[in-house]
Protein backbone atom coordinates (compact mmCIF):
# COMPACT_ATOMS: atom_id res chain seq x y z
CA UNK A 1 0.00 0.00 0.00
CA UNK A 2 1.71 3.54 -1.06
CA UNK A 3 1.98 6.19 1.72
CA UNK A 4 -0.17 8.93 1.45
CA UNK A 5 2.14 11.93 -0.13
CA UNK A 6 3.50 14.27 1.39
CA UNK A 7 3.69 18.10 0.16
CA UNK A 8 5.96 20.82 0.63
CA UNK A 9 3.45 22.27 3.01
CA UNK A 10 4.63 19.47 5.31
CA UNK A 11 7.57 20.74 6.05
CA UNK A 12 9.37 24.08 7.79
CA UNK A 13 10.50 26.11 4.77
CA UNK A 14 14.39 25.90 6.17
CA UNK A 15 13.84 22.09 5.95
CA UNK A 16 13.33 22.09 2.22
CA UNK A 17 16.19 24.64 1.80
CA UNK A 18 19.08 22.30 3.53
CA UNK A 19 17.82 19.38 1.15
CA UNK A 20 17.99 21.24 -1.66
CA UNK A 21 21.47 21.60 -0.52
CA UNK A 22 22.27 18.46 0.17
CA UNK A 23 20.29 16.97 -3.25
CA UNK A 24 23.01 19.61 -5.07
CA UNK A 25 26.61 18.83 -2.77
CA UNK A 26 26.53 21.74 -0.99
CA UNK A 27 25.81 19.68 2.27
CA UNK A 28 26.13 16.36 3.33
CA UNK A 29 24.21 13.96 4.52
CA UNK A 30 25.35 14.05 7.91
CA UNK A 31 25.20 17.78 7.49
CA UNK A 32 21.54 17.28 6.58
CA UNK A 33 20.84 15.67 9.64
CA UNK A 34 22.41 17.49 11.93
CA UNK A 35 20.78 20.82 10.38
CA UNK A 36 17.42 19.52 9.58
CA UNK A 37 16.80 17.93 12.80
CA UNK A 38 16.41 21.77 14.23
CA UNK A 39 12.93 22.63 12.61
CA UNK A 40 11.04 19.16 13.19
CA UNK A 41 8.63 18.47 16.07
CA UNK A 42 9.48 16.35 18.72
CA UNK A 43 10.24 12.87 18.06
CA UNK A 44 10.97 13.19 14.50
CA UNK A 45 14.86 12.91 13.69
CA UNK A 46 17.05 14.34 10.61
CA UNK A 47 16.68 10.25 9.05
CA UNK A 48 12.91 9.96 9.22
CA UNK A 49 12.82 13.81 7.38
CA UNK A 50 15.18 12.02 4.80
CA UNK A 51 13.05 9.52 3.97
CA UNK A 52 10.15 11.68 3.70
CA UNK A 53 11.93 13.92 1.50
CA UNK A 54 12.78 11.20 -0.62
CA UNK A 55 11.66 9.91 -4.07
CA UNK A 56 8.34 7.53 -3.95
CA UNK A 57 8.42 6.00 -7.71
CA UNK A 58 5.17 4.76 -6.67
CA UNK A 59 3.99 8.21 -7.96
CA UNK A 60 6.13 8.39 -10.59
CA UNK A 61 3.55 6.34 -13.19
CA UNK A 62 1.89 9.02 -15.32
CA UNK A 63 2.06 6.64 -18.22
CA UNK A 64 1.97 3.24 -17.95
CA UNK A 65 5.21 1.36 -19.38
CA UNK A 66 2.87 -0.94 -21.27
CA UNK A 67 0.32 1.76 -22.79
CA UNK A 68 -1.01 -0.09 -25.87
CA UNK A 69 -1.14 4.00 -27.63
CA UNK A 70 2.91 3.76 -27.48
CA UNK A 71 6.37 1.85 -28.26
CA UNK A 72 8.85 1.48 -25.84
CA UNK A 73 12.17 0.61 -26.79
CA UNK A 74 15.99 0.12 -24.64
CA UNK A 75 18.63 1.48 -26.91
CA UNK A 76 22.39 2.81 -27.09
CA UNK A 77 24.08 5.13 -29.06
CA UNK A 78 27.79 5.76 -29.95
CA UNK A 79 29.31 9.09 -27.52
CA UNK A 80 32.55 10.09 -29.17
CA UNK A 81 34.57 11.87 -26.75
CA UNK A 82 31.93 11.13 -24.05
CA UNK A 83 31.56 9.07 -20.81
CA UNK A 84 32.14 5.79 -22.75
CA UNK A 85 31.55 4.77 -25.93
CA UNK A 86 27.79 4.02 -26.09
CA UNK A 87 25.24 5.51 -23.70
CA UNK A 88 22.02 3.55 -22.64
CA UNK A 89 18.84 5.25 -23.07
CA UNK A 90 14.68 4.61 -23.26
CA UNK A 91 13.43 5.51 -26.71
CA UNK A 92 9.45 5.80 -26.79
CA UNK A 93 7.63 6.75 -30.18
CA UNK A 94 3.08 6.69 -30.92
CA UNK A 95 2.27 2.91 -31.63
CA UNK A 96 2.09 2.06 -35.17
CA UNK A 97 3.67 5.54 -35.99
CA UNK A 98 4.36 5.40 -40.21
CA UNK A 99 6.55 7.76 -41.26
CA UNK A 100 9.16 10.60 -39.52
CA UNK A 101 8.14 11.96 -35.96
CA UNK A 102 9.42 15.56 -34.65
CA UNK A 103 11.70 14.36 -31.43
CA UNK A 104 11.98 15.76 -28.11
CA UNK A 105 15.40 14.84 -26.17
CA UNK A 106 14.40 14.55 -22.18
CA UNK A 107 17.41 15.17 -20.06
CA UNK A 108 17.49 13.66 -16.57
CA UNK A 109 19.06 15.77 -13.30
CA UNK A 110 21.57 15.35 -11.37
CA UNK A 111 20.78 11.50 -10.52
CA UNK A 112 20.61 9.04 -13.90
CA UNK A 113 17.83 7.86 -15.99
CA UNK A 114 15.17 6.94 -12.81
CA UNK A 115 11.43 6.12 -13.00
CA UNK A 116 10.30 9.96 -12.69
CA UNK A 117 12.38 10.76 -16.06
CA UNK A 118 11.63 7.84 -18.18
CA UNK A 119 7.95 8.61 -17.39
CA UNK A 120 8.49 12.03 -19.16
CA UNK A 121 9.77 10.31 -22.07
CA UNK A 122 6.87 8.43 -22.29
CA UNK A 123 5.01 11.25 -21.82
CA UNK A 124 6.56 12.92 -24.99
CA UNK A 125 5.59 9.73 -26.86
CA UNK A 126 1.92 10.01 -25.93
CA UNK A 127 2.22 13.66 -27.30
CA UNK A 128 3.15 12.54 -30.48
CA UNK A 129 6.67 12.73 -30.33
CA UNK A 130 10.02 9.77 -31.03
CA UNK A 131 11.66 10.83 -27.24
CA UNK A 132 14.99 9.76 -25.94
CA UNK A 133 16.04 10.13 -22.77
CA UNK A 134 19.51 8.83 -22.35
CA UNK A 135 21.17 7.56 -19.45
CA UNK A 136 24.34 9.51 -18.66
CA UNK A 137 25.64 6.84 -15.60
CA UNK A 138 25.80 4.36 -18.12
CA UNK A 139 29.76 4.43 -18.15
CA UNK A 140 28.93 3.49 -14.44
CA UNK A 141 26.54 0.44 -14.96
CA UNK A 142 23.48 3.15 -15.00
CA UNK A 143 21.08 4.48 -12.99
CA UNK A 144 21.46 2.37 -9.93
CA UNK A 145 17.84 2.31 -8.12
CA UNK A 146 17.94 5.25 -5.60
CA UNK A 147 18.49 8.86 -6.05
CA UNK A 148 20.76 8.87 -3.46
CA UNK A 149 22.80 6.23 -4.97
CA UNK A 150 23.00 8.04 -8.79
CA UNK A 151 23.85 11.50 -7.26
CA UNK A 152 27.21 9.89 -5.93
CA UNK A 153 27.71 8.12 -9.69
CA UNK A 154 26.77 11.58 -11.55
CA UNK A 155 29.23 13.70 -9.31
CA UNK A 156 31.86 11.12 -9.79
CA UNK A 157 32.22 11.44 -13.74
CA UNK A 158 33.81 14.13 -15.42
CA UNK A 159 31.57 16.73 -16.36
CA UNK A 160 32.57 18.13 -19.78
CA UNK A 161 32.42 14.49 -20.94
CA UNK A 162 29.33 13.81 -19.58
CA UNK A 163 27.77 17.10 -21.53
CA UNK A 164 29.12 15.44 -24.55
CA UNK A 165 26.98 12.32 -24.16
CA UNK A 166 23.61 14.87 -24.28
CA UNK A 167 25.26 16.37 -26.94
CA UNK A 168 25.63 13.00 -29.07
CA UNK A 169 22.19 12.27 -27.89
CA UNK A 170 20.95 15.20 -29.66
CA UNK A 171 22.78 14.32 -33.12
CA UNK A 172 21.65 10.32 -32.98
CA UNK A 173 18.31 12.07 -32.46
CA UNK A 174 18.08 14.69 -35.39
CA UNK A 175 19.64 11.96 -37.43
CA UNK A 176 17.78 9.21 -36.52
CA UNK A 177 15.46 7.41 -39.02
CA UNK A 178 12.74 8.10 -37.47
CA UNK A 179 13.21 11.36 -36.72
CA UNK A 180 11.95 14.30 -38.73
CA UNK A 181 15.81 16.11 -38.05
CA UNK A 182 13.64 18.36 -36.10
CA UNK A 183 14.41 18.26 -32.21
CA UNK A 184 13.48 20.22 -28.93
CA UNK A 185 15.31 19.48 -25.95
CA UNK A 186 13.37 19.47 -22.17
CA UNK A 187 15.71 19.02 -19.17
CA UNK A 188 15.52 19.58 -15.02
CA UNK A 189 17.82 20.95 -12.73
CA UNK A 190 20.85 19.29 -14.38
CA UNK A 191 18.88 18.94 -17.50
CA UNK A 192 17.67 21.95 -17.37
CA UNK A 193 21.51 23.31 -17.79
CA UNK A 194 21.76 21.10 -20.21
CA UNK A 195 19.04 22.53 -22.72
CA UNK A 196 20.66 26.04 -22.38
CA UNK A 197 23.54 24.21 -23.15
CA UNK A 198 23.00 23.10 -26.44
CA UNK A 199 20.69 26.05 -27.70
CA UNK A 200 24.29 27.58 -27.50
CA UNK A 201 26.27 24.93 -28.74
CA UNK A 202 23.41 23.67 -32.00
CA UNK A 203 22.12 26.40 -34.08
CA UNK A 204 20.14 23.62 -35.70
CA UNK A 205 18.02 23.09 -31.98
CA UNK A 206 14.31 23.20 -32.75
CA UNK A 207 13.34 24.26 -29.71
CA UNK A 208 14.69 24.17 -26.06
CA UNK A 209 12.68 24.09 -22.86
CA UNK A 210 14.95 24.37 -19.87
CA UNK A 211 12.98 23.59 -16.02
CA UNK A 212 15.20 25.24 -13.54
CA UNK A 213 18.82 24.90 -15.24
CA UNK A 214 21.74 27.08 -14.72
CA UNK A 215 21.90 29.72 -17.33
CA UNK A 216 24.92 30.22 -20.27
CA UNK A 217 27.32 33.30 -19.97
CA UNK A 218 25.97 36.20 -21.29
CA UNK A 219 29.03 35.83 -24.00
CA UNK A 220 27.35 32.58 -25.06
CA UNK A 221 23.90 34.21 -26.05
CA UNK A 222 24.36 35.51 -29.31
CA UNK A 223 24.83 31.65 -30.25
CA UNK A 224 21.61 30.98 -29.69
CA UNK A 225 19.41 30.14 -32.36
CA UNK A 226 16.66 27.85 -31.10
CA UNK A 227 13.68 29.64 -29.31
CA UNK A 228 13.35 29.02 -25.91
CA UNK A 229 10.67 28.26 -23.36
CA UNK A 230 12.00 28.55 -19.63
CA UNK A 231 10.27 27.91 -16.25
CA UNK A 232 11.53 28.60 -12.83
CA UNK A 233 10.24 28.19 -9.43
CA UNK A 234 9.35 30.98 -7.44
CA UNK A 235 10.64 29.80 -4.46
CA UNK A 236 14.16 28.92 -6.37
CA UNK A 237 16.44 32.00 -5.05
CA UNK A 238 19.74 30.05 -5.95
CA UNK A 239 18.60 29.25 -9.80
CA UNK A 240 16.51 31.82 -10.41
CA UNK A 241 19.38 34.75 -9.19
CA UNK A 242 21.08 33.87 -12.31
CA UNK A 243 18.12 34.79 -14.41
CA UNK A 244 18.28 38.63 -14.53
CA UNK A 245 21.93 38.66 -16.55
CA UNK A 246 20.22 36.31 -18.93
CA UNK A 247 17.30 37.82 -19.35
CA UNK A 248 19.24 41.04 -20.53
CA UNK A 249 21.35 39.32 -22.66
CA UNK A 250 18.41 37.25 -24.28
CA UNK A 251 17.12 41.02 -25.02
CA UNK A 252 19.98 42.46 -25.74
CA UNK A 253 20.55 40.20 -28.80
CA UNK A 254 16.81 39.85 -30.04
CA UNK A 255 16.22 36.02 -29.03
CA UNK A 256 13.29 34.89 -28.65
CA UNK A 257 12.13 33.62 -25.78
CA UNK A 258 9.33 33.29 -23.03
CA UNK A 259 9.85 32.50 -19.33
CA UNK A 260 7.01 31.56 -16.81
CA UNK A 261 7.89 31.69 -12.94
CA UNK A 262 5.20 29.21 -11.04
CA UNK A 263 4.69 31.15 -7.77
CA UNK A 264 4.76 29.73 -3.98
CA UNK A 265 6.67 26.82 -5.47
CA UNK A 266 10.05 25.20 -5.03
CA UNK A 267 13.08 24.06 -6.97
CA UNK A 268 11.62 20.48 -8.38
CA UNK A 269 8.33 21.13 -8.67
CA UNK A 270 7.99 19.19 -11.76
CA UNK A 271 9.55 15.90 -9.96
CA UNK A 272 6.03 14.07 -9.31
CA UNK A 273 7.94 11.80 -6.84
CA UNK A 274 9.14 14.02 -4.30
CA UNK A 275 7.05 16.68 -1.86
CA UNK A 276 8.61 18.94 -3.65
CA UNK A 277 5.58 18.48 -6.75
CA UNK A 278 3.28 20.87 -7.38
CA UNK A 279 0.53 19.31 -9.56
CA UNK A 280 -1.04 22.48 -10.82
CA UNK A 281 2.40 24.07 -11.61
CA UNK A 282 4.01 21.11 -13.30
CA UNK A 283 0.70 19.91 -15.02
CA UNK A 284 0.41 23.70 -16.64
CA UNK A 285 4.53 23.93 -17.36
CA UNK A 286 4.08 20.48 -19.04
CA UNK A 287 1.12 21.60 -21.41
CA UNK A 288 3.02 24.82 -22.26
CA UNK A 289 5.93 23.13 -22.93
CA UNK A 290 3.97 20.44 -25.02
CA UNK A 291 2.41 23.54 -26.56
CA UNK A 292 5.41 25.12 -27.49
CA UNK A 293 7.09 21.84 -28.98
CA UNK A 294 3.93 21.64 -31.14
CA UNK A 295 4.20 25.02 -32.69
CA UNK A 296 8.39 25.11 -33.07
CA UNK A 297 9.48 20.87 -33.69
CA UNK A 298 6.42 19.31 -35.11
CA UNK A 299 5.98 21.81 -37.55
CA UNK A 300 7.24 21.00 -41.09
CA UNK A 301 8.33 24.02 -42.94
Amino acid sequence: MTAPRKTARDFHPKILEIFDGYVHGRVTKREFLAQAGRYTAAGVTGAMLLEQLSPNYAFAQQVDPEDSEIETMRISYPSPDGTAEMIDGLMAKPAGASGPLPAILVVHENRGLNPYIEDVVRRAAKAGYLALGPDGLSSLGGYPGTDEEGREMQRELDGGALMQDFFNAFEFLRDHEDSTGRVGVVGFCYGGGVCNALAVAYPDLAASAPFYGRQPEASEVPAIQAPLMIHYAGLDERINEGWAPYAEALEENGKQFSVHFYPDVNHGFHNDTTPRYDEDAALLAWERTINFFDEFVAQTA
